[in-house]
């Protein structure tokens, strides 16, 4: 293998690396490649013209490492990143979006900050309420980098910190607050989440935009128990509302009562209306009280009614003849 052929490979190797790295962009791929085809073809032409392998290694070593330099010095950034650039170490600024430049070996880019809405899901188990109930209790945090030079210079991974942080004050939460308060009271839950989150996370340039409680599991023994205290419960409620209604019923009684009282007819007509409302039904048997019947003259009445029930099936079998 000739001498322009293993730097050509080992050319390729580097570019390859670095890819697999990330944020080595297309183009600074593409003016790479370039110049080491370019390098390849000068090679070929000098070694036509029987120039000095060392002369022609010399010119293949300049091209491949102007590749390079093209190659790590091209950065793109896409919309929502923000690319820290250091000098020696120290902070240089911030770059992007789009494509820039940076200088090789005097600068790098250690951490690229994403600037997009970030989901991280966390969880608290096995915690103690106020009232020493355990309770497992899974949330989801919204947050976004607002200021990309704090979140990497001042905490060494915002992603994890801003993980531990959600779940220590989501314990801290469950800590304050009883059963009954997490279950009915997820919103100011949320509140104070956000709330204490957020002021741990202002000096990493994060800010948290809302949290939300997924789920809360109790104990099984516990669920049962709170199950049969709610069945319970309904069933307390049914009879009371059924001891109203009685109530009201025998209420509306009354007031009937004192209607009828002061006025015979009505009762009259209130008697007969029943009586021919049970007489309607085939089959049916009413009971009267004797001193109803005297008093209110229904056995003439039913005589009447019976007898005109009688003519209209007469009248409807004749029809039918």
């Amino acid at each position: 293998m000739t001498i322009e052929a293993k730097m050509f490979k080992a050319g390729s190797k580097v570019a390859r690396e670095s890819l697999a790295a990330g944020h080595i962009p297309g183009v600074a791929i593409v003016v790479c490649l370039i110049w080491m085809v370019a390098a390849a073809l000068v090679a070929l032409w000098l070694s036509s013209l029987h120039v000095a392998d060392a002369w022609i290694g010399l010119q293949v070593v300049v091209f491949v490492l102007v590749s390079l330099l093209f190659l790590y010095a091209i950065k793109v950034a896409d919309q929502w990143e923000k690319a820290v650039v250091l000098r020696f170490g120290r902070f240089a600024g911030l770059r992007g979006p789009g494509i820039f430049a940076i200088l090789p070996v005097i600068e790098r880019v250690p951490i690229w900050i994403d600037h997009r809405v970030m989901v991280t899901p966390f969880s608290a188990e096995k915690t103690l309420t106020k009232d020493t109930v355990p309770v497992d209790v899974d949330a989801v945090l919204f947050w976004v980098v607002w200021d990309a030079e704090k979140a990497a210079l001042e905490v060494e991974n915002y992603r994890t910190a801003i993980a531990w942080a959600a779940q220590t004050a989501l314990r801290e939460v469950i800590g304050q607050m009883s059963l009954a308060d997490i279950l009915v009271g997820r919103a100011r839950m949320d509140e104070d989440l956000q709330k204490i989150i957020d002021q741990r996370t202002t000096p990493w340039g994060v800010t948290v935009q809302s949290v939300e409680i997924r789920d809360v599991v109790i104990p099984q023994d516990l669920e049962d128990t709170m199950s049969r205290q709610a069945q319970a419960e309904r069933e307390r409620q049914a009879r009371v509302i059924l001891g109203e209604s009685e109530k009201q019923i025998a209420q509306s009684f009354a007031d009937a009562s004192v209607a009828y009282r002061d006025n015979p007819t009505a009762l009259h007509l209130r008697a007969m209306n029943m009586l021919f409302e049970g007489l309607k039904e085939k089959g049916a048997l009413v009971i009267v009280p004797s001193s109803a019947v005297d008093t209110m003259n229904l056995g003439a009445l039913s005589g009447i009614v019976s007898l005109g029930m009688r003519h209209a099936e007469k009248g409807a079998g004749s029809a039918t003849e």
